[in-house]
């Protein structure tokens, strides 16, 4: 059975006859210019990306390290302070020097003194 005519169907037809003969691959200046720019974005992504990592493994880092240490005490306390520059000799003693006290014994204590 023969169709009937459709005005819809031709036209149709013509439109697609028409892109065809219109159709054709891009220049070649467009293609290279989209590389470009996908090559610009890519690089820009990547720049962005290590700067993240980077500052926040900084950040991380600053936070998670200790901040200044505490002072430390010294190993022995001092059992005497200093003598200031204006003593140059001890104070004379009144005992005689038959009559000297033995030295004093270091064997009884090894530490520090106590407190």
């Amino acid at each position: 059975m023969p169709e009937p005519h459709d005005p819809l169907r031709s036209l149709f037809h013509q439109a697609a006859d028409r892109g065809q003969a219109q159709a054709g691959p891009p220049p070649f200046a467009r293609i290279a210019e989209r590389g470009r720019k996908t090559q610009r974005r890519r690089r820009a992504a990547f720049a962005l990306a290590a700067c993240l990592v980077l500052g926040g493994g900084g950040a991380a880092a600053a936070t998670l390290l200790p901040g200044d240490p505490a002072p430390v005490p010294p190993a022995n306390a001092p059992s005497r302070p200093a003598p200031s520059p204006g003593d140059t000799a001890p104070p004379p003693t009144s005992m005689s020097s038959t009559e000297s006290s033995p030295p004093p014994s270091n064997s009884a204590s090894s530490g520090p003194p106590a407190r």
